[in-house]
């Protein structure tokens, strides 16, 4: 058994996962593998340490994934997959873990429900991952050569589980858990996400500065006013009190601001206001089983590669209250010597946005980006996989 072999089946890990935490979930049929356990074993007897099995790879004929977060949901995600294989077994055994129907929200709304962070978090992840199923469907070498993943926000939880790193059903119930401590910390301060366009001069730490003095002369007491994701260069997503937001809003060609956009997320996210979110995830994440990545997978706190366990579990925890190093992840990707090639790129999960910032960090990495799409997805309107360059 190969490694490229046993990956193409990663799918199956997943099932097996769902079938030992839900209980009324079919057993798995005969002969069904623990494919995370397969393929660590395939690699350390056929092909030593998988960097080097990549570095034997041309670059052109590797691929890396990429998963994106909350902010991406939209009515209607998932009824491009839904004919795929294993996708409505997906939600399922979501909708076990969940307790609700994940599907119908996902397909039917309303939108203002689905942009409750206690749902969209869950229906980001679930449709990511059955935008995977999808992809391996219709293009098995793209799972089969995959040596990298990354995620945005809560889709690192995705590109984990993709990675063999935790199971599925494990890995939902630490994103309910995350979304439903997050939900209530951010209705505990109004507060929310301004997504920032600038230019060289712009001066990012001035503002928040201001703002935050600006928070003070209302009465609000250890304002908070930061930047939240760096996404390339000069745009950033300033996360923080709605009433700063609102100052930088109106003041933006003092910084040198080119164009704001607030986000539809009901907090502000990856700051210090998450801190009573920081306990309830530790706490779901010690009861985790995680694994070593069977490829590399990138932390948002830093942009390195995860390690070990451990490593993962105290990063997860860390990645609410620190801010997304989207851009720095990128240059960490893609980073090569001049001459050398780029893998292909797949975003899979609902949107395009993860596209566009490739293409902002590196224009070369991003001729070689595809889309999955997750919406309607009649052959005669349009092709499955959406090419980006």
């Amino acid at each position: 058994m190969s490694v490229r072999v046993a990956r193409a089946a990663w799918a199956r890990d997943w099932g097996a996962g769902c079938r030992r935490g839900v209980s009324n979930f079919p057993l798995p049929p005969s002969g069904a593998v623990n494919v995370a356990e397969l393929l660590r074993d395939a690699t350390a007897a056929e092909e030593g340490p998988r960097e080097a099995a990549a570095r034997r790879r041309p670059p052109g004929q590797c691929s890396v994934l990429l998963f994106p977060g909350q902010g991406s949901q939209v009515v209607g995600m998932g009824r491009g997959l839904l004919g795929y294989p294993r996708v409505r077994e997906l939600y399922a055994a979501a909708r076990s873990v969940l307790g609700y129907d994940l599907l119908e929200l996902s397909l039917h709304g309303p939108q203002e429900a689905l942009d409750r962070t206690v749902h969209c978090q869950p229906a980001v992840f679930v449709a990511s991952l059955a935008a995977v199923e999808k992809l391996h469907h219709l293009q098995p070498a793209v799972i089969e050569n995959c040596v990298a993943a990354a995620g945005f926000s809560v889709g690192e939880f995705a590109a984990l589980v993709f990675a063999g790193a935790m199971e599925f059903s494990e890995g939902l119930r630490a994103v309910k858990i995350r979304a439903e401590a997050m939900q209530e910390a951010s209705e505990a301060v109004p507060s929310g996400m301004l997504s920032v366009l600038g230019q060289p001069q712009s001066k990012f730490t001035f503002a928040c500065l201001e703002a935050r003095e600006h928070c003070k002369t209302l009465g609000i007491e250890n304002p908070v006013c930061e930047v939240a994701s760096y996404l390339f260069p000069d745009c950033r997503v300033i996360s923080g009190h709605l009433e700063a937001l609102r100052f930088l809003r109106k003041n933006s060609s003092k910084y040198h601001f080119r164009r704001t956009k607030m986000l539809p997320v009901s907090g502000g996210f990856h700051t210090r206001l998450m801190e009573p979110a920081l306990e309830p995830l530790a706490q779901v994440l010690k009861s985790v089983a995680v694994k070593e990545p069977l490829v590399a997978v990138h932390s948002n706190v830093d942009g390195n590669r995860y390690r070990h366990p451990k490593h993962i579990r105290k990063l997860l925890a860390q990645q609410v209250v620190s801010p997304v190093k989207w851009e720095q992840t990128m240059h960490a990707v893609y980073g090569r010597r001049k001459g050398t090639g780029f893998p292909e790129t797949f975003e899979v999960g609902p949107g395009k946005q993860l596209g566009s910032i490739l293409k902002s960090c590196n224009l070369q990495a991003w001729r070689s980006y595809g889309h999955v799409e997750v919406l309607e997805d009649p052959e005669h309107l349009a092709p499955a996989l959406q090419e980006g360059g």
